[in-house]
């Protein structure tokens, strides 16, 4: 299992805007791609010295193999619309991880 994070500095001034585009509109867009099983948002618990409020946003998919054809066939159409809506109140950067394990407590 892949699993393909982006993480977002997005800046005060545009917060309530970029989320409410991300959880009703662009996470729903990357999933309809049918290259993802699953995503999950989470906030990253730092106090950043370039202010603004930092997002990871994970993408679950099968293979590196889909991802590079995420890649190839609709991270740039996605990808501009959040630089045309945010532009530079928006950082990101992409992290490719392989899961190795997953481990639960036994109940």
């Amino acid at each position: 299992m892949i699993l393909y994070n982006v993480t977002i500095n997005i800046h005060e001034s545009v917060h309530d805007q970029w989320m409410n585009w991300m959880q009703t509109k662009h996470i729903n867009e990357v999933l309809a791609t049918g290259k993802f099983s699953s995503a999950r948002m989470v906030k990253v618990l730092v106090e950043e010295e370039m202010g603004g409020t930092t997002y990871a946003i994970q993408y679950t998919t099968d293979s590196l193999q889909t991802l590079q054809r995420y890649y190839d066939e609709d991270s740039g159409r996605l990808r501009e619309e959040g630089q045309k809506l945010f532009g530079d109140k928006m950082l990101a950067f992409r992290t490719e991880l392989q899961l190795i394990s997953e481990h639960f407590q036994n109940n």
